[in-house]
């Protein structure tokens, strides 16, 4: 069983990994964690590596929240904000245009719970790469020593052994290449041929 934590259009690290199987767990029994992928990914824009974070609503009191119950802050107009930044940055991308008509809904459709956002963007990437993934969350949180534990791979300030393939990127002349963005990035980039880089 290969385990990961659901995150916001996934760093290509974490795909590298996904893509090795043919059925996936997804933790869903985590405590969420702050500064995490969980509700931010990292594009490439003409000034350099550019952050989209989703607001999350933070309990009153200070107990723990579970990711699974992590609410998105809607009152701030993030899914604008974010679509804007996207187009902006990669509307000259070879393959953008193929791609934005079936990216248009995840902006589109307004989320309670940041889990359900995450998922549906894993959803949109299986589908755009044509992977044939299946996957199951889990119900406890996971302890077992006999699992392929990938959940580290959601943590942002974690510096992963995993090494990302070079590819071709928006801005590479400008700023050097930039590694383990947004899944998105090399989607735009690479279209179909992504798979041959993860």
């Amino acid at each position: 069983m290969a385990l990961f934590i659901p995150t916001y259009f996934s760093p290509i690290i974490q795909y590298q990994e996904i893509i090795k199987y043919k059925d996936i767990v997804f933790e869903v029994e985590d405590n969420f964690q702050k500064q995490s992928y969980r509700n931010r990914c990292y594009i490439y824009n003409t000034n350099g590596k550019q952050l989209l974070n989703i607001p999350v609503k933070h309990p009153k009191n200070s107990d723990r929240k579970k990711t699974k119950d992590t609410r998105i802050e809607n009152d701030e107009n993030w899914q604008d904000q974010h679509f804007k930044s996207l187009k902006t940055a990669y509307r000259n991308s070879p393959f953008f245009e193929f791609y934005v008509d079936d990216l248009l809904p995840i902006f589109e459709k307004k989320y309670t719970f940041l889990q359900d956002l995450n998922i549906d963007t894993f959803l949109f990437i299986n589908d755009a790469l044509q992977l044939d993934i299946n996957f199951k969350k889990s119900n406890t949180y996971i302890t077992n020593n006999n699992v392929l534990d990938f959940r580290d791979l959601a943590d942002s300030k974690n510096k992963p052994e995993i090494q990302a393939k070079k590819y071709i990127q928006m801005f590479d002349l400008k700023h050097g290449f930039l590694p383990n963005l947004s899944i998105l990035d090399l989607l735009f980039m690479e279209g179909p041929n992504s798979t041959c880089l993860l």
